[in-house]
């Protein structure tokens, strides 16, 4: 039995995993470097995720039993490798495995070759040749920088002059440096996006309930894009028919893959998916799990979760018993109201107390203690989080709490979840959602 456990970032994503592995297992707990909301239920230790040597000794020395990753960066430079070097067991996948996420080329590239659906797309390290394939394409089209970009780097261009400012912003004035060396020009894909974790043991996974990710920082999808402004979990069973086909024969292609180049995936596979008339496409890979998504799956997750963590590392995870899920989970992401241009200073937060009265959970992000109170600091700093059988309880819970959750210059999105309503992305769905209205009924959206 697991007796320790460490998890590897301070955001809300990493307190959401913790309070989950609270629920779960007795082990003392350690967050690096956590946060002031970690803090009650886990040992915060505060040094830098990307000081890999130091974890690795870290976890000799402490004798952690399972490490598990939450953000892409120490993934991207090799924080599993260190462990698997000194005999740690850790979730998340090796850097040659997470290059999935890391390297947005040569995740098309995989894709291009394993036959798995994306957009049709070329990959470009030079401004001319890029700008001239998109004055050829036209627009709408979608520039991305292929290195990791906080979420930021994925620009969705309704004109060439948008197109143009993009690859220069990425190629020319070096705007996300290294991570911006390549970009990849991609088709616009039309449709509603999908969320999909997985957590794999290199041969096989267990699909997670499916998550509806909200990236853009206003209401009606507008303004800049983001790490996430909320997100809701719909159970896996709620989603039928051929999308959920179509994404088990994905998973399957992209593990088997993988296998085959002599990296096999383990730990959290996301890829984000869109929902086209032709049927699924992915987006991106990502690497590890989602941040809000996160927030809103360990809601509604059951069953023993660090076992099925461990099963992955195992590889035994074909012999986990099933594991039962509760309705659907939803997180508004409460942040500056300058995110994500910029980073508000210490600001006095209230109303945290109230905010939890009617069974909502609230997660810290970017959250400090300051002369012994506690401050925004940041960029994103709470997820307000609810869960019901039904979806909109789940978001009444969660605005519930972020109505009384209060600082100098915060805000929040008013319309997570507005699209999932019958009607909307629900009818977008059919036949595979809810082709008749019982359905729904019975699904918990009416």
């Amino acid at each position: 039995m697991t007796k320790k456990i460490l998890v590897i970032g301070g955001g809300g994503r990493e307190h959401a995993l913790l309070w989950k592995l609270r629920q779960t297992t007795g082990a003392k707990l350690y967050a690096g470097p956590g946060n002031p909301g970690i803090a009650g239920i886990a040992e915060n230790v505060a040094v830098d995720p990307g000081d890999v040597a130091w974890w690795a000794n870290f976890g000799v020395r402490h004798g952690i039993d399972l490490t598990i990753v939450g953000p892409d960066a120490p993934l991207s430079i090799g924080i599993v490798d260190a462990f698997h070097s000194r005999g740690l067991r850790i979730f998340g996948p090796t850097r040659a495995a997470a290059k999935l996420e890391w390297s947005k080329a040569f995740a098309k590239e995989f894709m291009a070759a394993e036959g798995i659906p994306t957009a049709a797309f070329r990959v470009f390290d030079e401004f001319e040749a890029a700008l001239r394939y998109v004055r050829r394409q036209g627009a709408p089209i979608v520039v991305k920088a292929s290195g990791l970009a906080l979420g930021k780097g994925v620009f969705v261009c309704a004109t060439q002059a948008e197109a143009e400012a993009a690859l220069r912003a990425i190629l020319v004035e070096g705007r996300f440096g290294e991570s911006g060396r390549e970009v990849v020009v991609e088709e616009f894909l039309d449709g509603p996006e999908l969320s999909v974790h997985a957590l794999c043991d290199g041969a096989t996974f267990r699909l997670l309930p499916f998550c509806r990710d909200y990236k853009r920082r206003n209401d009606g999808n507008q303004g800049p894009m983001t790490g996430g402004m909320g997100s809701v979990a719909l159970p896996a069973a709620r989603v039928l028919g051929d999308i959920r086909w179509q994404v088990v024969r994905i998973l399957d292609q992209t593990l088997a893959g993988m296998a085959k180049r002599g990296t096999p995936f383990v730990g959290c596979l996301y890829p984000g998916i869109k929902l086209t008339s032709k049927g699924v496409r992915v987006l991106e890979y990502n690497a590890r799990f989602g941040d809000p998504e996160t927030q809103s799956l360990v809601r509604v997750i059951g069953g023993e979760f660090p076992e099925l963590l461990e099963r992955c590392v195992e590889g035994t995870l074909a012999e986990a018993p099933p594991y039962p899920t509760t309705g659907f989970g939803a997180c508004v992401v409460i942040a500056a109201r300058a995110y994500p241009e910029s980073r508000t200073a210490a600001k006095r937060i209230f109303g945290l107390d109230a905010a939890v009265d009617n069974g909502a959970q609230v997660f810290h992000a970017g959250t400090r203690i300051v002369d012994g109170t506690l401050c925004a600091q940041g960029g994103r700093i709470l997820g307000a989080t609810g869960a019901a059988p039904k979806l909109e309880t789940a978001l009444d819970q969660a605005y519930h709490a972020a109505a009384r959750i209060h600082f100098d210059g915060h805000y929040y999105r008013r319309d997570i979840g507005a699209d999932l309503r019958v009607g909307t992305l629900c009818r977008a769905l059919r036949p595979s959602f809810f082709a008749r209205k019982k359905d729904a009924k019975a699904s918990g959206y009416l």
